[in-house]
């Protein structure tokens, strides 16, 4: 039989991107990810003050645009830092941020789930429901929303995290708010997420205990269980993580044992076809994400699905509803124990070096997210943004294919690798910054 080429163009997704696929015997043999635009956020850096970052970089995305600050921020705190200024935030400053950030990614998490994977679920298995999913991702992501904007003063495209801590100062009653906001979003989560208490959800540690998920995101196990789906979308096994954070520690995963990693060993390459940069480490693809993080934290859950799907489509899945519950039960410790007579910042505003350079690492929703600056005489020289999709959505080389692009071939048919393209949580406008 004769190779055949299609092109898609695939929505639903932050952003678009193309899809070139090559067919070989009515099977997937090959994929090209195309993305189109370029926006140029690291030229328009270059020759702006150091703190610039700290408003631009943000822009890059309207969905993780607080990963994008807290990255550049502790870019600027590490070149501080490699400088010879101590950097020593204070538990508050340190746990508002743990907060805010944890408010990020339940929303982004929330909305991938409804507005992307359910109703392309139903879809691929032509199961469709009459269920407004919009309304409910609205719902939850406004909630938790509401809560991280207590404390950022805006989302999106807040810039109140700066070097030392926050500019933020809040009051008993912003953290009563805060937690009435959290409490909201976990009865959600426990009423219609997944029909069980978020303990009772945090202790199901086997396979053999899913069953005892229900809600939507137990229709979803079943939809995917029962039509053959969840052993499919499998890539090379391999995860890294970059950000020490409570979802996990650094470090990278094959065959489930874990070593550590080095930002410094971390690489970009163009690619043809594409605006986005490839992105290795020491030479190999890893994938990132809520998978990773699960791998590379041993979470019990995580593993035992791992131990029987590998990295397939389920496994993927479920690691990010699962942080859904983690980031929930953490963000209620963190406003019970903020300590509110501390300091919001221990840097004093006119400290300023006009020379160093400086790595910051963030857990961003879809993965490690990476800011490399460089500044001389005060300013921006040079600014490199490595994104999580840059590491999943990479061309790979001749010895591996790229990530996503490994969990697409084998596939019968284009629905069912776009299907498992978009359990990456694909986003274009991040890589293509």
């Amino acid at each position: 039989m004769k190779k055949i080429q299609i092109k898609q163009l695939i929505e639903k997704i932050e952003g678009e991107a193309e899809l070139d696929f090559t067919f070989n015997d009515g099977l997937i043999e090959d994929v090209k990810i195309n993305f189109g635009f370029y926006r140029g956020i690291e030229e328009i850096l270059r020759g702006k003050a150091a703190r610039d970052a700290l408003v631009i970089t943000p822009r890059v995305c309207g969905i993780c645009n607080h990963a994008h600050l807290l990255s550049a921020v502790r870019a600027i705190e590490n070149g501080y830092e490699n400088s010879g200024v101590k950097i020593a935030l204070s538990s508050k400053a340190n746990d508002i941020r743990e907060f805010t950030l944890a408010c990020e990614l339940i929303q982004n998490h929330i909305k991938w789930l409804y507005i992307t994977i359910l109703p392309q679920l139903e879809a691929y298995v032509n199961q469709r429901s009459e269920e407004n999913y919009a309304i409910k991702a609205t719902y939850l992501s406004s909630t938790i929303t509401k809560a991280m904007a207590i404390f950022s003063g805006q989302w999106p495209h807040s810039s109140y995290a700066v070097p030392g801590g926050v500019t933020c100062d809040p009051t008993h009653l912003d953290v009563m708010q805060a937690q009435s906001l959290v409490d909201e979003s976990i009865k959600f989560f426990e009423q219609v997420v997944t029909g069980l208490s978020l303990d009772t959800y945090l202790s199901i540690d086997s396979v053999s205990n899913l069953h005892q998920i229900q809600g939507d995101f137990g229709k979803m196990l079943h939809l995917m269980g029962s039509h053959g789906l969840a052993e499919i979308g499998q890539s090379h096994d391999k995860f890294i993580v970059f950000g020490d954070c409570i979802l996990s520690q650094s470090g990278k995963s094959i065959v489930t044992n874990v070593s550590n990693v080095d930002t410094r060993y971390v690489e970009e390459s163009k690619q043809k076809g594409t605006v986005a940069k490839a992105v290795t480490y020491k030479n190999r693809l890893y994938e990132v994400g809520p998978l990773a993080r699960g791998m590379v934290a041993k979470t019990p859950i995580i593993k035992n699905l791992h131990k029987r799907y590998k990295d397939s489509l389920l496994t993927r899945v479920f690691s990010r509803i699962n942080e859904v519950a983690l980031l929930l039960d953490y963000s209620k410790t963190l406003l019970h124990n903020l300590q509110l007579d501390e300091p919001s910042c221990t840097l004093e505003s006119n400290v300023k070096l006009y020379e160093f350079e400086g790595t910051g690492v963030v857990e961003a929703a879809r993965g490690s997210l990476i800011h490399k600056t460089t500044v001389r005489e005060g300013l921006i020289t040079n600014y490199d943004i490595i994104t999580p999709t840059q590491w999943n959505l990479s061309h790979g080389s001749k010895e591996e294919q790229g990530i996503a692009i490994e969990a697409m071939v084998g596939s019968k048919s284009i629905e069912e690798a776009t299907f498992i393209f978009r359990t990456f949580d694909v986003c274009s406008v991040c890589t293509a910054q």
